[in-house]
């Protein structure tokens, strides 16, 4: 079998799609985007096609590699975000020869079910109440929401009440019936994240998510040492090599790597192993489309140290597009209890409406996300 052709198809609200086809009609799909930069991406993928086209698709690993090492420069998320859609491509091209899922060709369940959790309100923390409410009557008790607003390296203490007031809202409505983690998204310099984390400590946040940015990922030790709530990051980390520095140094008890940002299922099983080496737990982040949902869940069905699913099921970024809008086996993809179950069919288990798919593509639009500034005119972090 060789791999004859890549076809790209960008699709709102913010993702794109791969489609990988061989000389024996058994086709692979992966899900390779940076958000907001889908076009960078898409580059990179046709370019790095060159190297792939006539090899056999069953030869992931040297394939990975090759696109790896096979040029000077590598890394990154443009360059990473194309290795993962192929790699996912390949391995769900080599469950449909088989006729398995992809987990059996990682060595099988380590688990029956995975926690989902969903994202609550918008950029903006605010109506978070009344969004917990509804999901929680479609079976949902695990949440995320963003932590706060933009925020100053120095910053008031109404900007630090207001995020805490967010927070204390949602205990107070729903005592310990639920849980929910906190994403500071960056947005947080490790000054104020200091405070920060400690000001929400009586209220027992499941996680706080990227307390500062992975560039400053050295305080990630420091704030860990002043608090009892666990330190997760990780999505905007790219390869193994980036999450051994943070592993080592330690300070997180949840990596999250995004299965289509970190070198799709050939890397992202590693990384969860190496994460259980140093007993911290694994969590992927994906608020992307169902290609990403479903490497992400093969991945938690093998890894031990698994504890959490992020899903995008009705989240903000959602404009023009449903998670499972472009699936037609919508049915495999359902949850009880707020829990997913392992995929049944082989390879990813994604049944692509290809018409649809086409379509759609032709008019994709080109999703950006906002850009913020403080009231001086500085440019702040979204």
């Amino acid at each position: 079998m060789k791999i004859t052709k890549l076809t790209t198809y960008r699709l709102a609200p913010r993702w794109m799609f791969l489609k990988v086809e061989t000389d024996e009609g058994v086709t692979g799909w992966g899900e390779p985007v940076i958000e907001g930069r889908a076009r960078s991406v898409e580059a990179a993928v046709h370019e790095l096609s060159e190297m792939i086209i006539g090899q056999d698709p069953a030869r992931i690993n040297d394939i990975w590699q090759t696109l790896y090492r096979g040029g000077f420069y590598r890394g990154g998320p443009i360059l990473m975000s194309a290795i993962s859609g192929i790699d996912q491509a390949l391995w769900d091209i080599k469950g449909k020869v088989l006729g398995v899922p992809v987990y059996q060709l990682l060595g099988g369940l380590v688990r029956d079910k995975i926690k989902a959790y969903s994202w609550v309100g918008g950029d903006r923390p605010s109506d978070v109440i009344s969004g917990i409410n509804k999901l929680k009557n479609i079976g949902f008790d695990t949440f995320k929401l963003n932590g706060c607003e933009e925020m100053g390296i120095i910053d008031n203490s109404r900007k630090v009440d207001e995020a805490v007031a967010v927070v204390a809202e949602i205990r107070e409505a729903f005592g310990n019936s639920i849980e929910f983690g906190l994403d500071f998204h960056g947005r947080v310099d490790a000054p104020m994240a200091k405070i920060l984390i400690k000001e929400l400590e009586p209220y027992r946040p499941l996680f706080i998510e990227e307390p500062v940015l992975a560039e400053q990922a050295e305080y990630y030790v420091r704030l860990a040492a002043q608090t009892h709530i666990p330190i997760a990051a990780g999505e905007r980390m790219f390869s193994r090599f980036d999450f051994k520095r943070v592993l080592a140094d330690g300070g997180l008890g949840i990596v999250q790597p995004d299965l289509s940002h970190a070198g799709g299922i050939t890397e992202c099983y590693k990384i969860a192993a190496m994460a259980e080496s140093y007993d911290v737990a694994f969590a992927p982040h994906c608020p992307l489309g169902p290609i990403a949902l479903a490497s992400c869940l093969h991945i938690d069905f093998v890894a031990r140290n698994a504890v959490l699913q992020e899903q995008s099921m009705g989240i903000h970024y959602n404009q023009g597009a449903e998670l499972l809008d472009y699936v037609l086996n919508k049915e495999d993809f359902s949850m009880e209890d707020g829990h997913f179950y392992p995929p049944t069919k082989p390879g990813l288990g994604v049944e692509v409406n290809e018409e649809l798919v086409i379509e759609r593509s032709k008019q994709a639009p080109d999703w950006r996300n906002p850009i913020w500034r403080y009231p001086d005119g500085a440019v702040a972090e979204w």
